[in-house]
């Protein structure tokens, strides 16, 4: 069959033309074998430059199309729907990148065009062999998975259950809130956090479409968009939390007390505990770990038991409820959904690493986080700023960029650090308003609706900023003002002099950082992550909550550092996704798959072992591997891989990378 190829050239406004001749470009195309013609445009991508293509397709019989423009991330769907639109199969549409290969890495105006031409000429050769593909659609279960139950999770889980689509809400810890739930209040309007935060918790757990799952771990995510299959592990929390009142005469008997997680060390829990006092779900659950009689029976003793059984002699009861289990097991529990919208938030910077900083050596040097707790009225301290040894501070510095911003640890600025910083001066000239309240800062960053204005408060309200990063906290003392006080050590830009702050309390703005089980949350769910450890999006700017699995989602702090509001937002982004797909009821799969040749595959399994996405399986019964096309994604590991080369790539023969080859030597 003749191949009659159709060649257009972008010059993209001045982003192409301005580096690379598009005129010459087109000429040289016009020579090509097989080309019939050869246009150049201002902005191809438009509906002008598109019906260019429709057109030609109908005048001139076009039985391919080449458009050499700028990524094909960013416009290849929309020259494939031009031809679709024009009759001619999308997969007999080619796309040569001259923007971001020639014109943006190139200053040499002739080299560039030479380039140019090379890759236009790779593109009209490698088309030439391209077939036409079908896609093929599947239909979509209308449930959802939300992993994280902070406010990003939260806010998500809403979203979706508010259209009446049930959502598995899967949380790792007793109660849902995450970060947000430690929090005094938040920047810039100061509202109570627990204000804004609770009612959202209490919808959450009584909503007639949400599951949720606390307490619990996704083990396994199989499947593939539309139609996921995902293993959940409920903990055994030891409680039957349908008997479970949350009324705490458990907590309150259990003779065990360990430091608190929710309060950052700062205060004592139980080894039955309810996590805080407005907790969702608001029952009980049981520390493996620190339990005595779980670790009894280990050693095959039955000891303790005094929640269960109360204190006899004393006459006072244990579980009136009967909601304690020891015998209870983890539980794996199965649910399929069409979506996932992973929000497993960060972790703070341990900032003990900095060693001149004092972290975990002085008394009073504390992190956001745990300050965060002093100064909540929930908190060990009920709200009240106190030093270790029960005295109200004086003088506290607040040090920012702990960790961020920062050639040793993290590069990348952590955003929320110097509003949080701005926020815990408020707190202090409330609490302790006789005190001297130090800002070390490198330079403001408060860009956010209303933080420029939150900024100019606080430097009416007497706070003191000193421009320059801390380089060393000590508590060898120089001058009699220095005695019994933390002194940190900086270099304050503004005045070009070495200062020393004689301070009672140092708080440091930590960095938002990755997860330690980030690694292990990307292999669960195929996610890549970027250079900084957070999970990477498909697009920065143009798609970023989806990523490159189809149907998997990030939002929150997992995908970067960022505030409140931006969360939310990212947060119902990512549900009106899901909930698109779900309302149309299927889901478009990518016809450029790879397929096996049986006859050629000598079950050797290498490509099971190696496909990121899980699409591949092995037929015991024929001894050879078969893949899953809705889940592949064509990313040709297994083509590569295969010793006997019974696995071949749609869209990407050997035939049509070979032409392609041979078109940039030319």
């Amino acid at each position: 069959m003749e191949r009659r190829i159709g060649v257009y050239i972008c010059h993209c406004g001045s982003n192409i033309a301005g580096t690379v001749d598009c005129e010459k470009v087109t000429e040289f195309a016009r020579g090509l074998d097989s080309v019939v013609v050869a246009r150049d445009y201002k902005y191809m991508c438009s509906d002008p430059g598109q019906n260019l293509i429709k057109d030609d397709i109908k005048e001139h019989g076009l039985s391919r199309v080449v458009v050499a423009s700028c990524s094909p991330r960013m416009h290849e769907p929309t020259f494939r729907r031009a031809c679709q639109d024009a009759g001619l199969n999308q997969y007999l549409f080619e796309m040569a990148n001259i923007r971001e290969h020639c014109s943006w890495v190139h200053e040499d105006k002739g080299m560039a065009t030479e380039k140019a031409k090379a890759l236009v000429s790779a593109a009209v050769r490698r088309v030439y062999y391209h077939e036409p593909l079908e896609t093929k659609e599947v239909p979509v279960n209308p449930n959802v998975l939300v992993v994280g139950g902070g406010i990003a999770g939260i806010q998500a889980a809403l979203e979706v259950a508010d259209s009446e689509h049930q959502v598995y809400l899967v949380e790792r810890e007793p109660s849902i809130g995450g970060h947000m739930a430690m929090f005094d209040k938040t920047f810039p309007t100061l509202d109570c956090a627990a204000c804004i935060l609770t009612p959202k918790m209490t919808t959450v757990g009584q909503h007639p479409y949400i599951q949720l799952m606390t307490y619990s771990e996704v083990e396994d995510v199989s499947g593939y968009v539309g139609n996921f299959k995902v293993k959940i592990r409920k903990k055994a929390r030891y409680i039957d939390e349908d008997k479970c009142t949350g009324c705490g005469q458990c907590q309150e008997l259990c003779p065990i007390s360990v430091p608190s997680e929710f309060d950052c060390g700062l205060g004592k829990r139980k080894a039955i505990y309810i996590p805080f006092p407005y907790a969702v779900p608001n029952k009980a659950v049981v520390d493996p770990v620190k339990c005595s009689h779980l670790k009894g029976l280990a050693e095959g003793k039955d000891v303790c038991r005094i929640c269960q059984k109360g204190i006899e002699k004393k006459g006072i009861p244990g579980c009136e409820a009967d909601a304690i289990d020891f015998e209870q097991k983890d539980e794996i529990v199965e649910v399929e959904v069409s979506n996932i919208i992973v929000a497993t938030g960060f972790q703070q910077f341990d900032p003990s690493v900095i060693y001149q900083y004092g972290y975990g050596r002085y008394d009073n040097v504390l992190t956001g986080l745990e300050f965060e707790r002093m100064s909540n009225a929930s908190g060990p301290t009920n709200g009240e700023v106190l030093l270790a040894d029960g005295r109200k501070p004086e003088s506290i510095a607040i040090l920012h960029c702990v960790g961020s911003r920062d050639e040793n640890y993290h590069k990348y600025c952590s955003r929320v650090c110097c509003m949080y910083s701005l926020k815990y001066s408020h707190l202090l000239r409330e609490k302790v308003p006789e005190a001297a309240v130090y800002q070390l800062y490198i330079d403001m960053r408060c860009a956010g609706s209303g933080y420029e204005e939150f900024y100019e408060r606080l430097q009416e309200e007497g706070v003191n900023f000193v421009r320059g990063r801390a380089g060393e906290i000590t508590n060898i003392a120089e001058r009699p003002e220095e005695e019994g006080k933390l002194i940190v050590i900086c270099e304050d830009t503004l005045v070009r002099r070495k200062r020393r702050i004689p301070v009672d309390m140092v708080i440091m703005s930590c960095a938002l950082e990755p997860r330690a089980d980030a690694d292990q949350i990307a292999k669960t769910f195929s996610l890549s992550r970027k250079a900084d450890g957070f999970f990477l999006e498909k697009h920065p700017k143009l798609d970023p909550v989806a990523t490159m699995t189809d149907g998997i989602f990030i939002v929150g702090c997992c995908q970067s550092p960022k505030d409140i509001p931006d969360t939310v937002a990212q947060a119902s982004a990512a549900a009106s996704r899901a909930l698109a797909m779900i309302s149309k009821g299927k889901v478009e799969i990518e016809a450029a798959i790879a397929v096996v040749d049986e006859e050629l595959c000598a079950g050797c399994k290498i490509c099971v072992d190696l496909c990121p996405y899980k699409a591949i399986s092995f037929d015991e019964e024929k001894k050879v591997s078969r893949i899953n096309e809705a889940v592949c994604k064509g990313c040709g590991v297994c083509v590569a891989a295969c010793p006997s080369g019974a696995i071949t790539g749609k869209h990407f023969t050997t035939e049509q990378i070979m032409a392609e080859i041979e078109g940039v030597l030319v």
